[in-house]
């Protein structure tokens, strides 16, 4: 016992141990771009020129230090996926090909994911355990516009019920099971709609990237769920979903920036569309060339607030969390942040 004229010493804080509940690991970009390894490049300046689309620039330092080691992690699934689904064969006693690794790539308009999409799958490519990648945008399973404007939704373009769902899964899910000659509506960006009797052919890829808006949806579910009676005989289809998109994926990716730099990006991207395809008499956009800087500004400025920028907020960036990988863009468009999910 300390005497009464004895000064005690304060007592030392203890360091909270708060337990890390978080779903992801947080990578700043310096320390993602370490784990590139030995992974080489294999895209020119030039190549990477000819893959970027209207001002989404990306470096080459930013395909060094953020693709690069992506492409690594994405193999590294890729391969563990394959051995599963030997061993898998190997338990069941079947001999089954290997099944395509499908990636699903998710966000919102105007934030990068076509550019994204196809520098991902031209670096991909160039591994040689999976040479055949493959892309397709779900852009071509939009309903064609007279559908839409059967179904008076074409207000609500690229929303979800706005895409033929099942004509989507019937795709993947054909893809998924080994089909050859895999085919996929195409959709112009040019005329607005789907381009009658066009389709791209997908053949067993090695890896297919699957890019749009809603990818990342979960599944519907019945409105009821009927199980069967104990006594009677199990009914598998009574315990079976409606499967969507997001159920075929191996693994997926969410681009993500803040809504008001997206605002800005799509912005540019239309006056600089206004200077270039919307001077062409026949681009579905014709009409709003011939606006004035003040009128275009704010008519783009419109077509986000009361279209894309609902559609983020009721559909897409609710799906955020449901991705492998987050990348978050900075203002200049540079990927600044990686958020991984802990396996």
């Amino acid at each position: 016992m300390n005497k009464p004229d004895e000064q005690q010493e304060p007592a030392t804080a203890v360091p909270s141990q708060q337990p890390d509940h978080s779903a992801y690991r947080s990578f700043a970009r310096k320390d993602w771009a370490a784990l590139r390894a030995e992974t080489p490049m294999t895209l020119s300046i030039p190549d990477v020129k000819k893959l970027t689309g209207i001002l989404e620039p990306v470096s080459m330092c930013e395909v060094e230090e953020v693709y690069l080691p992506l492409t690594r992690l994405i193999n590294l699934y890729a391969v563990a996926a394959e051995t599963l689904h030997r061993e898998t064969n190997l338990f069941l006693g079947k001999s089954e090909q290997k099944s395509p690794f499908i990636i699903g790539m998710a966000g919102s308009v105007a934030v990068g994911k076509s550019t994204m999409a196809r520098i991902l799958r031209a670096l991909l490519a160039k591994w040689d355990v999976h040479a055949n990648v493959a892309l397709v945008p779900t852009d071509g399973f939009l309903w064609p516009n007279a559908e839409l404007e059967r179904r008076d939704l074409m207000a609500r373009k690229g929303f979800p019920e706005s895409y033929d769902a099942r004509r989507l899964v019937r795709f993947l899910a054909d893809i998924k099971s080994g089909k050859t000659n895999v085919k996929a509506p195409v959709y112009s960006h040019f005329t607005y709609d789907i381009v009658p009797g066009k389709t791209v052919t997908v053949s067993r890829p090695d890896i297919l990237i699957i890019e749009g808006l809603n990818v990342l949806q979960p599944a519907r579910q019945p409105d009821k769920c009927k199980l069967p009676d104990r006594e009677t005989d199990m009914d598998l289809s009574a315990l079976e979903h409606l499967p969507y998109v997001s159920d075929f994926f191996d693994f997926s990716i969410y681009l993500d920036a803040n809504q008001e730099q997206i605002e800005r990006w799509y912005i540019e991207r239309f006056m600089v569309l206004r200077q270039t395809a919307f001077q062409d008499p026949a681009n579905y956009f014709h009409r709003y060339s011939k606006l004035n800087n003040k009128d275009a500004t704010q008519k783009a400025r419109d077509l986000w607030r009361t279209i894309n920028l609902v559609n983020l907020r009721e559909n897409i960036e609710c799906t955020r969390q449901r991705a492998d990988l987050i990348l978050h863009k900075a203002g200049d468009h540079a990927i600044e942040q990686i958020l991984l999910r802990k396996q």
